[in-house]
């Protein structure tokens, strides 16, 4: 369902708009997706809205059949491209997802939201493991198709059209601004 309303209480969450992660999908439209995230940032800076900045630093330890980052990643690798203001919250996370084992759904209960606005890279991975943990605990899930990108295109086009549409509501960035109003 395309986005119909964003609620009073909403947050923007930010996944992963890290130099590292970044450097990773520089050829997979990061630019656009980072000019996107800004100005969302800004409409919601603007309204005295939640801003979450989520970034990672490691990874659950199980075993996988693909090749994982190096352990001993550069001094930036976590470092935040869109600063966080003072009054923003930042998630350090563990896992692919922002909820597990974070303070994040404390934070957001905290501040009473309602709807999480979703950006960020990589649409299959973060991004899509945030939408699933928000959309199990209760909030409203919107994503901003047009402010994501995936190391897999393919990845990208499965979550944006087979999963994101169970978890909740997508929409262009121009889209959610105009819900803004």
């Amino acid at each position: 369902m395309a986005a119909t309303t964003i609620d009073p209480t909403s947050a923007l969450v930010l996944i992963d708009l890290q130099k590292g992660i970044a450097a990773f999908a520089k050829d997979r439209g990061i630019d656009e997706v980072l000019a996107h995230s800004e100005r969302l940032v800004a409409a919601f800076r603007e309204r005295g809205l939640t801003v979450v900045h989520v970034n990672v630093t490691g990874g659950a330890p199980g075993r996988t059949e693909l090749q994982r980052p190096p352990r001993d990643l550069p001094a930036d690798w976590a470092e935040l491209i869109i600063p966080a203001a003072a009054d923003e919250v930042t998630v350090t996370k563990q896992t692919w997802g922002a909820f597990h084992g974070t303070e994040l759904h404390a934070e957001l209960e905290k501040r009473g939201v309602t709807q999480i606005v979703l950006v960020g890279v990589a649409t299959s991975v973060g991004v899509e493991s945030t939408a699933r943990a928000a959309y199990e605990h209760g909030y409203h899930v919107t994503l901003a198709t047009d402010a994501m990108t995936d190391m897999d295109p393919v990845s990208h086009e499965h979550s944006i059209a087979r999963v994101f549409p169970k978890l909740g509501e997508t929409g262009t960035t121009d889209e959610i601004l105009a819900l803004l109003g």
